[in-house]
């Protein structure tokens, strides 16, 4: 088994507003073999994505796959919303950076 971190396969790792309540994070793969390796981890799933955020399970409101593109799309509700009195991040633009420091397990080839 060898761990593999995000920020070394992905090309692409940001976020940003889906209207005022939620949050987008993008995971863009630039080779399609590590993005279905990452995709079949369990890595990305509601529970882990939570547990990064210190979120309840039922705030990951999405995540999606597209193949076409090697990326994945999870969709979060914002704890305020945009813009609201106490909100850091009106653009939503800084909140990939947990991702930064995820990583997975994967079998030797």
């Amino acid at each position: 088994m060898t761990t593999v971190r995000l920020v070394d396969i992905a090309g692409v790792i940001r976020s940003k507003n889906a209207g005022p309540f939620e949050l987008t994070l993008d995971i863009m793969v630039g080779d399609p073999a590590w993005y279905q390796r990452l995709r079949q981890s369990e890595v990305l799933s509601p529970a882990r994505i939570a547990a990064l955020y210190g979120i309840a399970e039922s705030d990951v409101l999405s995540i999606v796959a597209f193949d076409p593109a090697s990326a994945i799309k999870i969709t979060l509700k914002r704890p305020l919303a945009s813009g609201a009195v106490g909100d850091a991040d009106v653009y939503g633009a800084q909140q990939h950076a947990p991702l930064l420091r995820l990583s997975f397990e994967v079998l030797d080839d």
